[in-house]
């Protein structure tokens, strides 16, 4: 018995979701396809791929072994069918995207409703998680990354450098006081982000040398692991936060929140786009990449330094 491509496809689903039930939705096909698609791929093979019962189902070892072998493979088949259909100048298949949760809110979705609009063709599927995931066990095309890139094998494109702010509201302000050099600022409440483990040292410039951050110990009352919850906290008076501009400028420029030791800087984040290497990059995931460094821009458009409000200590 031969194994089919659709097939193939289907498990590769299937391991990344799980279920056959959830892989059935995605895939808009019935549960008992999405079985037989699986059970017909184990025949072919001799082999079994799944332990079922009635509450869950098990990957085998088998089928992790096989998947890290099928996955890239079934990458790169992919990408040179869409290489082979670049010169009829369409952009078509399924283009998945992952992006942190506040910026895919806030920004990205915006600018993927435009792209979808130019290409309609193109079928879209955005995963929006403040965790890091793996592009190629998640099985995505692109993803946006905001902050510093780990060592990985990843492609990566910048596009843009997002400044960092030290904020809280104005009755924090006018409660507590606010720190008039970095020596003080440890001593204030903070709001910090779980999501870093090393987010207690808030990293400032180095006025005197580029490559030695200044970092002050900060001891955060609160921590949450969302940005825009952070924001959210720090406007109804609970402490000081350190937020890229991106999540804080609407609040500056509205008054709900002030700006901190305007006169430091902490350490920017730099936004990227990612994708998996590969040989031949896709025309979904360059024409895409490409539209969002033209729609974010250098300095990016949230950034409108004349109109935020800088509290004074």
């Amino acid at each position: 018995m031969k194994w089919r491509f659709d097939d193939l496809l289907t498990f590769l689903d299937v391991m990344e979701t799980g279920s056959i039930t959830l892989s059935a939705a995605r895939l808009n096909l019935s549960k008992s396809v999405v079985s037989k698609r699986i059970t017909d791929l184990e025949a072919a093979l001799g082999t079994e791929l799944f332990q079922r019962s009635p509450r869950k189902l098990l990957a085998t070892d088998n089928a992790h072994a096989f998947v890290e072998r099928v996955r890239p493979l079934v990458r790169d088949i992919m990408e040179a069918a869409d290489t082979a259909g670049e010169r009829y100048s369409a952009i078509r298949g399924t283009l998945r995207i992952t992006a942190p949760m506040t910026f895919g809110t806030f920004y990205l979705s915006r600018m993927i409703a435009d792209f979808a609009r130019q290409y309609p063709d193109l079928e879209i599927a955005v995963e929006l998680d403040d965790r890091m995931v793996d592009l190629v066990r998640g099985g995505f095309d692109v993803g946006v990354r905001i902050g510093i890139l780990k060592d990985s094998s990843l492609i990566a494109r910048k596009l843009c450098t997002d400044a960092r702010v030290i904020c809280c509201s104005p009755a924090f302000a006018a409660a507590n006081g606010l720190p008039k050099t970095l020596d003080e600022l440890g001593s204030f409440a903070c709001i910090d982000y779980s999501n870093v483990n090393t987010s207690q040292l808030w990293q400032f410039e180095n006025p005197v040398s580029s490559s030695e951050p200044v970092s002050v110990a900060m001891h955060g009352r609160i921590v949450a692991n969302n940005g825009e919850a952070m924001r959210d906290m720090a406007i109804a008076g609970l402490g000081l936060v350190r937020l890229p501009m991106f999540i804080a400028a609407d609040a500056l420029r509205n008054g709900t929140l002030i700006s901190v030791l305007p006169q430091v800087k902490p350490l920017p984040y730099r936004i990227h786009a990612v994708y998996p290497p590969t040989r031949h990059v896709s025309a979904k995931v360059r024409a895409f990449i490409d539209h969002l460094a033209r729609h974010i821009g250098e300095p990016p458009i949230w950034q409108m330094p004349d109109a935020l409000r800088t509290g004074q200590p």
